[in-house]
Order: structure tokens, then sequence, then C-alpha cells
């Protein structure tokens, strides 16, 4: 194998984040900066219902690849690996790449050292790809919250090459102060930009260099050891079963060529296209991965996906999502939806973290020609059955909403 120069790998930037935090806000602002025009963008949520390649892709005329399969860091050696290694011919014409780096937006939820280890180890992506810097974006308002309950958190932010710190307009001056504080213990070395609206320079983020654990806390380089070990033994077992796992390699390299084929027509078709959306959906995940639940994090955090119909009474919707952040608001990690909403033309987006509910957004055209309201919830011991009662509530209260489906 021909390893080629640092200069002549495809970088790639790692932006993450927890939930809630301001990722895709982030992410809608640099895609339109000329500096990432030649990006490609794979975007990961956690959930079968994907939401944020459709904001980011109303507003970018890049590649736009949306993994909905679950989070990154549990498929990691699965979608992101074969997703990385196809891309360079997927996305290629007259045998021209059409992208010059890569921008990989990950679930809140996902742990980054896997996500990490991959990128710099892989035998097949390692010698095409750098990882070019980690991003992370920091809720100033929930922070201090999130950190002390979600270890992901912590690790997403120790790990960061820069700290984009977000909603600075929510917290006080102390809170501010007793962030920070937190923060030079976590990843004192990062450089730290306070971000509104979203708003970064590209070259605070981009051309990083490439990725170390030198200069960051001892628990990075562990929890990269950790990964490596956890992967090694894994191979160990595997290779008990590699006869039968030879048999089996063979068997889909064959329809891996037709796999090929298909994929190179289909993109052929949208040759003319500025956006480009790909899905490695619920059922591929299950394919490969049938034990595992893409909705359950783990036995506390899990994903709920409701469909509406019907357009949506606006007085209905503000009534329930208030009813709700009341209710259980601080175990309510992330509401997002786009909405039909009665007497808009324009498709609403809605998000919320914790307690936290930002005002609605109009977007300026529906993404596709879907026009029901999606909404997706991630909770924390919070049943799916307490978010259809409360709707259910307000709708027969007021018989004209619509009727959510799953």
């Amino acid at each position: 194998m021909t390893t080629e120069s640092p200069s002549s790998l495809i970088p790639v930037t790692l932006l993450t984040g927890f939930l809630g935090s301001g990722k895709t806000t982030v992410l809608n602002h640099l895609v339109r900066q000329p500096e990432l025009a030649d990006a490609l963008v794979i975007i990961n949520e956690f959930g079968e219902m994907a939401l944020d390649h459709l904001l980011v892709a109303h507003s970018t005329e890049n590649l736009v690849m949306e993994m909905s399969s679950g989070c990154l860091c549990c498929t990691i050696r699965g979608d992101l690996v074969k997703t990385l290694r196809d891309i360079t011919w997927r996305f290629s014409r007259n045998g021209q790449r059409q992208f010059r780096r890569v921008l990989i937006e990950t679930t809140g939820l996902a742990d980054p050292a896997p996500i990490i280890h991959t990128l710099m180890t892989h035998p097949q992506i390692a010698p095409k790809y750098r990882l070019d810097g980690i991003i992370t974006t920091v809720d100033m308002a929930t922070g201090m919250h999130t950190l002390d309950r979600h270890q992901e958190a912590v690790k997403q932010a120790a790990v960061a090459d820069a700290l984009l710190l977000t909603k600075a307009e929510l917290v006080s001056g102390e809170q501010r102060h007793t962030l920070l504080r937190r923060l030079d213990g976590i990843n004192p070395a990062a450089p730290r930009w306070e971000v509104r609206g979203g708003e970064i320079a590209p070259q605070k983020v981009l051309n990083l260099g490439l990725f170390s654990a030198d200069g960051k806390t001892p628990e990075v380089a562990r929890w990269l050891g950790e990964e490596a070990y956890a992967l090694a033994h894994e191979h160990a077992h595997d290779h008990h079963d590699h006869d039968h796992d030879h048999d089996h390699e063979h068997e889909h390299e064959h329809e891996h060529e037709h796999e090929h084929e298909h994929e190179h027509e289909h993109e052929h078709e949208h040759e003319h296209g500025q956006t480009v959306h790909e899905s490695h959906g619920h059922h591929e995940h299950g394919h490969a991965h049938d034990h595992h639940d893409v909705n359950r994090h783990d036995d506390h955090i899990r994903a709920f996906c409701f469909h509406v119909d019907e357009p949506i009474p606006d007085e209905v919707l503000t009534t329930w999502l208030e009813l709700l952040m009341g209710f259980v608001g601080s175990n309510i990690l992330r509401v997002k939806g786009i909405l039909n909403v009665e007497g808009e033309e324009q498709p609403i987006v809605v998000h919320g973290v914790q307690h936290i509910f930002h005002p609605p957004v109009p977007l300026p055209a529906w993404p596709s020609e879907d026009r029901r309201s999606r909404l997706v919830f991630i909770t924390q011991d919070v049943d799916r059955e307490v978010v259809e009662r409360t709707f259910e509530a307000l709708r027969q209260a007021l018989p004209q909403a619509g009727e959510p489906t799953a």
C-alpha cells in the first residue's frame, strides 16, 4: 500500500459538540463561505429520522451526504469507513474528484475517540485522508449542566483543536466565568471563539494542522489508547471466524462491483445538479447491525420521531412545546423539527435544548416535496408516551390539529 504525502491527503475537519450546541448553525454558515465551496459535507444524526441535512442543503451548493443510521461512534467501523472509502469514486466526474476537503458533523451524542482513531489509523482511510482539526461547539447556556451529566460532552470538549462558544447572549457574567474555568480544566490549550448566529471566520477552524494528543490533557491519549486496545481485541476475536468471513467477503465484493455500477449510474443522473443527497438509511444500518436500535443511545437516552400529516395550528404547537418544556424540560436534550404551520407558506424550523426553546425561524422554501411536519425529540428518561399524550390532549382540545404518526 502506498501512502501519500501529508500535503496530498484529503483534509477532514470534524465538527462535534453536544446536542443543541449549535453545530448545524455553524455548519450552515461555513458552507456558504468560498473556502468551503469545494467541500463534501457528511452529516450524522442520532435516530432514524434525519433533519439536519435538509436544513443545510437548502442553503449550499456543496455536496451533502447524510448518515441517518444512528450514532457515528456506534457504526464508525462500518458506515463511515465505507463512506470515506467510496466517496472518491462516487463523487467524481471523468475521473476527477469533485471535492477537495471533507467536513463531518457528528451527532451530539458521539464519543469522538473511535472517530479520531479510525481517521488516523484505519488502513483504508489513513492513506487517503488526514484529520485536519476538530471543532467543538459548547452551549454556554446549558454547558455546565451538560458537562456534569454527559461524559460524551467532556470528551468532545477535551479533544477539540478549537472551541466555539455559542449562545453567550443567554448567560450572565458569572455563568460565563464558571464555564470558562471548567473548560480550563478540560482543554486549556484550545483557542476559544464566541460565536453568534453560527458566524465564524473559516481561517479560525480550517487548516489547523494534523491532529495530535500532545498539548491536551492526559485523558485524551488514554481514550485513544483504550480505543486501540478495544479494536485490537475485536480483531483477535474476529480472527476465529476468518475462513467463514473470507467466503462472505468474496461474495460481498462481487455484490459491491454491482453496487459500484449502480451508484455510478445514479451519480451520472445527478451530474448537472449542484447538491447531492445520499443516505445510509435505517434499512442499511439494520442489515449490518440488526441488533442495534438506532433510536436508543443507552438505557436512558433515546430518540422519538414524529410525522404530522396536516398543518399544525400555531396555538397547538406553542402550547404543546411550552407544556413539554415546563413538565420535563431538563430531560429533553434536544427538540428539532421542520413544521407545516397553518397559515404559513414557508416551512418553520423549531429547536430547543432542555428548558430553552428558541424562536421559530422560517426557511426560504421547503427542501423537498414532502410537506409533512417532522419532529425529533431526543430525551433522557422520558418515555415516548409522555410526548404522545401531551400532543393528543391538545389535538382533542383543538380537533383541527393534525394527528402524529410514528
